[in-house]
Protein backbone atom coordinates (compact mmCIF):
# COMPACT_ATOMS: atom_id res chain seq x y z
CA UNK A 1 0.00 0.00 0.00
CA UNK A 2 2.64 2.43 -1.20
CA UNK A 3 2.41 6.11 -0.81
CA UNK A 4 1.79 7.99 -3.65
CA UNK A 5 4.78 10.09 -3.86
CA UNK A 6 7.17 6.92 -3.69
CA UNK A 7 9.55 6.43 -5.87
CA UNK A 8 8.94 2.72 -7.05
CA UNK A 9 12.25 1.14 -8.26
CA UNK A 10 12.86 -1.02 -11.32
CA UNK A 11 12.97 -4.79 -10.78
CA UNK A 12 16.79 -6.14 -11.19
CA UNK A 13 15.73 -8.51 -13.71
CA UNK A 14 12.72 -7.79 -16.21
CA UNK A 15 9.54 -9.51 -14.81
CA UNK A 16 8.50 -12.71 -17.17
CA UNK A 17 5.01 -12.23 -18.65
CA UNK A 18 4.01 -15.02 -16.95
CA UNK A 19 4.12 -17.05 -13.19
CA UNK A 20 3.09 -20.52 -13.29
CA UNK A 21 1.58 -21.90 -10.16
CA UNK A 22 2.03 -25.51 -10.09
CA UNK A 23 -0.25 -27.89 -8.26
CA UNK A 24 0.72 -29.58 -5.17
CA UNK A 25 -0.68 -32.47 -2.61
CA UNK A 26 1.31 -30.51 0.14
CA UNK A 27 -0.81 -29.79 2.84
CA UNK A 28 -1.43 -26.28 4.13
CA UNK A 29 0.36 -27.44 7.31
CA UNK A 30 3.43 -28.17 5.26
CA UNK A 31 2.78 -25.35 3.26
CA UNK A 32 3.02 -23.15 5.68
CA UNK A 33 6.01 -24.37 7.75
CA UNK A 34 8.06 -27.30 6.10
CA UNK A 35 10.86 -26.32 3.41
CA UNK A 36 10.67 -29.77 1.80
CA UNK A 37 7.05 -28.78 0.68
CA UNK A 38 8.52 -25.96 -1.61
CA UNK A 39 10.86 -27.78 -3.57
CA UNK A 40 8.80 -28.44 -6.52
CA UNK A 41 7.63 -24.60 -7.03
CA UNK A 42 9.30 -21.90 -9.45
CA UNK A 43 11.45 -19.20 -7.98
CA UNK A 44 11.61 -15.52 -9.30
CA UNK A 45 13.35 -12.80 -7.84
CA UNK A 46 14.17 -9.11 -8.17
CA UNK A 47 15.78 -6.10 -6.20
CA UNK A 48 18.48 -4.94 -5.74
CA UNK A 49 20.93 -8.01 -4.38
CA UNK A 50 21.61 -6.55 -0.87
CA UNK A 51 18.21 -6.90 -0.28
CA UNK A 52 17.22 -9.36 -3.11
CA UNK A 53 13.55 -11.24 -2.78
CA UNK A 54 12.26 -14.67 -3.77
CA UNK A 55 8.84 -15.45 -4.23
CA UNK A 56 7.39 -18.89 -4.88
CA UNK A 57 3.48 -20.04 -5.07
CA UNK A 58 1.38 -23.35 -5.47
CA UNK A 59 -1.79 -24.40 -5.18
CA UNK A 60 -4.11 -27.22 -3.95
CA UNK A 61 -8.01 -28.10 -3.72
CA UNK A 62 -7.84 -25.87 -0.51
CA UNK A 63 -5.88 -22.76 -1.63
CA UNK A 64 -3.01 -20.55 -2.54
CA UNK A 65 0.05 -21.04 -0.95
CA UNK A 66 2.41 -18.13 -1.11
CA UNK A 67 6.23 -17.87 0.16
CA UNK A 68 8.85 -14.83 0.48
CA UNK A 69 12.02 -15.12 0.99
CA UNK A 70 13.67 -11.72 2.06
CA UNK A 71 17.82 -10.83 2.01
CA UNK A 72 17.89 -8.63 4.85
CA UNK A 73 20.63 -8.47 7.57
CA UNK A 74 18.79 -6.23 9.78
CA UNK A 75 15.16 -7.04 9.37
CA UNK A 76 12.76 -4.55 11.71
CA UNK A 77 8.97 -4.03 12.60
CA UNK A 78 7.45 -2.12 15.56
CA UNK A 79 3.68 -2.28 14.27
CA UNK A 80 1.80 -5.50 16.10
CA UNK A 81 -1.86 -5.20 15.14
CA UNK A 82 -3.58 -6.47 11.89
CA UNK A 83 -4.22 -3.48 8.89
CA UNK A 84 -1.75 -1.10 10.60
CA UNK A 85 -0.10 0.36 7.94
CA UNK A 86 2.61 -1.59 7.80
CA UNK A 87 4.00 -0.44 4.10
CA UNK A 88 5.16 2.33 6.50
CA UNK A 89 7.80 -0.36 7.77
CA UNK A 90 9.10 -3.13 5.99
CA UNK A 91 7.21 -5.67 4.48
CA UNK A 92 6.26 -8.51 1.57
CA UNK A 93 3.43 -7.44 -0.57
CA UNK A 94 1.37 -9.11 -3.30
CA UNK A 95 -1.43 -7.60 -5.27
CA UNK A 96 -4.45 -10.71 -6.68
CA UNK A 97 -6.63 -9.58 -9.15
CA UNK A 98 -8.98 -12.71 -9.41
CA UNK A 99 -10.80 -10.96 -12.02
CA UNK A 100 -8.09 -9.42 -13.66
CA UNK A 101 -10.45 -6.39 -14.41
CA UNK A 102 -8.06 -3.74 -12.38
CA UNK A 103 -10.45 -2.92 -9.82
CA UNK A 104 -11.34 -4.97 -6.22
CA UNK A 105 -8.53 -6.52 -5.91
CA UNK A 106 -6.60 -8.11 -3.13
CA UNK A 107 -3.45 -6.78 -1.29
CA UNK A 108 -2.21 -9.17 1.29
CA UNK A 109 1.09 -7.49 3.00
CA UNK A 110 3.66 -9.54 5.49
CA UNK A 111 5.73 -7.82 8.27
CA UNK A 112 9.13 -9.99 9.72
CA UNK A 113 7.14 -10.00 12.50
CA UNK A 114 3.84 -11.88 11.00
CA UNK A 115 2.09 -8.92 11.28
CA UNK A 116 -0.64 -8.69 8.19
CA UNK A 117 -2.59 -6.14 6.02
CA UNK A 118 -5.16 -7.09 4.19
CA UNK A 119 -6.72 -4.84 1.81
CA UNK A 120 -9.68 -4.86 -0.91
CA UNK A 121 -8.51 -2.26 -3.31
CA UNK A 122 -11.48 -0.75 -4.64
CA UNK A 123 -9.41 1.35 -7.44
CA UNK A 124 -6.05 1.98 -8.21
CA UNK A 125 -4.01 5.21 -8.76
CA UNK A 126 -4.39 7.63 -9.26
CA UNK A 127 -7.52 7.60 -7.60
CA UNK A 128 -6.96 5.02 -5.16
CA UNK A 129 -9.69 3.70 -3.03
CA UNK A 130 -9.05 1.18 -0.56
CA UNK A 131 -11.39 -0.99 2.18
CA UNK A 132 -9.12 -1.95 5.13
CA UNK A 133 -11.88 -2.97 6.96
CA UNK A 134 -12.12 -6.00 4.41
CA UNK A 135 -10.12 -9.12 5.57
CA UNK A 136 -9.53 -12.40 3.69
CA UNK A 137 -11.32 -14.74 5.81
CA UNK A 138 -9.22 -17.86 6.81
CA UNK A 139 -5.62 -16.31 5.85
CA UNK A 140 -3.00 -17.79 7.67
CA UNK A 141 0.57 -16.49 7.83
CA UNK A 142 3.95 -17.54 9.35
CA UNK A 143 6.96 -15.25 9.60
CA UNK A 144 10.66 -16.55 10.83
CA UNK A 145 14.25 -14.64 10.65
CA UNK A 146 16.71 -16.48 9.14
CA UNK A 147 20.91 -17.18 9.98
CA UNK A 148 23.62 -18.03 8.60
CA UNK A 149 26.00 -21.05 9.61
CA UNK A 150 27.40 -17.71 11.78
CA UNK A 151 24.30 -16.63 13.82
CA UNK A 152 24.10 -13.48 11.85
CA UNK A 153 21.08 -12.80 10.70
CA UNK A 154 20.98 -13.06 6.63
CA UNK A 155 17.09 -12.04 5.86
CA UNK A 156 13.61 -13.55 6.62
CA UNK A 157 11.06 -15.76 5.08
CA UNK A 158 6.95 -14.99 4.91
CA UNK A 159 4.87 -17.79 4.01
CA UNK A 160 1.09 -17.83 3.72
CA UNK A 161 -2.28 -19.56 2.67
CA UNK A 162 -4.66 -17.94 0.81
CA UNK A 163 -7.75 -20.65 0.99
CA UNK A 164 -10.05 -20.26 -2.23
CA UNK A 165 -13.28 -19.37 0.05
CA UNK A 166 -11.39 -16.11 1.27
CA UNK A 167 -11.41 -14.67 -2.35
CA UNK A 168 -15.48 -14.69 -2.11
CA UNK A 169 -15.85 -11.96 -0.30
CA UNK A 170 -14.21 -9.76 -2.97
CA UNK A 171 -17.28 -7.86 -5.20
CA UNK A 172 -15.10 -9.12 -8.04
CA UNK A 173 -15.08 -12.67 -7.38
CA UNK A 174 -18.48 -12.97 -9.04
CA UNK A 175 -18.25 -15.62 -12.21
CA UNK A 176 -14.85 -16.47 -11.11
CA UNK A 177 -14.15 -20.33 -10.47
CA UNK A 178 -13.19 -20.88 -7.01
CA UNK A 179 -11.07 -23.05 -6.52
CA UNK A 180 -9.59 -22.77 -10.06
CA UNK A 181 -9.67 -24.67 -13.03
CA UNK A 182 -6.05 -25.72 -14.13
CA UNK A 183 -5.25 -23.23 -16.88
CA UNK A 184 -7.21 -20.29 -15.61
CA UNK A 185 -5.27 -16.98 -15.58
CA UNK A 186 -5.31 -14.51 -12.99
CA UNK A 187 -3.75 -11.10 -12.59
CA UNK A 188 -1.01 -10.02 -10.10
CA UNK A 189 2.31 -8.38 -8.84
CA UNK A 190 4.75 -8.82 -6.20
CA UNK A 191 6.17 -5.72 -4.08
CA UNK A 192 8.90 -5.13 -1.35
CA UNK A 193 9.62 -2.61 1.11
CA UNK A 194 13.01 -2.49 2.84
CA UNK A 195 13.90 0.17 5.26
CA UNK A 196 17.55 -0.07 6.23
CA UNK A 197 17.88 3.19 8.22
CA UNK A 198 15.50 1.24 10.93
CA UNK A 199 13.31 2.65 13.26
CA UNK A 200 15.17 5.91 14.26
CA UNK A 201 15.27 6.69 10.19
CA UNK A 202 12.11 4.47 8.31
CA UNK A 203 12.45 6.81 4.92
CA UNK A 204 16.49 7.42 5.21
CA UNK A 205 17.57 5.12 1.84
CA UNK A 206 14.35 3.28 1.85
CA UNK A 207 14.04 0.85 -0.95
CA UNK A 208 10.44 0.01 -2.67
CA UNK A 209 10.59 -2.64 -5.58
CA UNK A 210 8.28 -4.05 -7.92
CA UNK A 211 8.59 -7.44 -9.29
CA UNK A 212 6.97 -5.67 -12.67
CA UNK A 213 7.97 -2.31 -12.70
CA UNK A 214 4.68 0.08 -12.67
CA UNK A 215 6.69 2.98 -14.44
CA UNK A 216 4.56 5.32 -12.06
CA UNK A 217 5.33 7.12 -8.27
CA UNK A 218 2.73 4.29 -7.16
CA UNK A 219 2.42 0.10 -6.79
CA UNK A 220 -1.40 0.16 -7.63
CA UNK A 221 -0.62 -0.14 -11.36
CA UNK A 222 -2.91 -2.69 -12.85
CA UNK A 223 -1.50 -2.09 -16.33
CA UNK A 224 1.74 -3.83 -15.11
CA UNK A 225 0.09 -6.67 -13.35
CA UNK A 226 1.37 -9.95 -15.18
CA UNK A 227 -0.59 -13.61 -15.57
CA UNK A 228 -0.69 -16.23 -12.80
CA UNK A 229 -1.35 -19.68 -14.35
CA UNK A 230 -2.31 -22.48 -12.70
CA UNK A 231 -1.17 -25.27 -13.67
CA UNK A 232 -2.43 -28.91 -14.22
CA UNK A 233 -1.20 -31.81 -11.49
CA UNK A 234 2.26 -33.19 -12.59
Amino acid sequence: MSALLLVVLSSSVAAASEYVVERTTATKAALLGEEAAWSGASRVTWGPAAFETAFRAQWNEAGLALRFDATDPEPWFTMTRRDEHLWEEEVVEIFIDIARSGRDYAEVEISPGNVVCDVRMASPWPDKKMDLDWNMAGLETRARIVKGADGKTTGWTATAFLPWSGFRSLPSSTGVALPPKAGDRWRFNLFRVERPGGKAAPDKDAVEVAWSETGEPSFHVPKAFRDLVFASPR
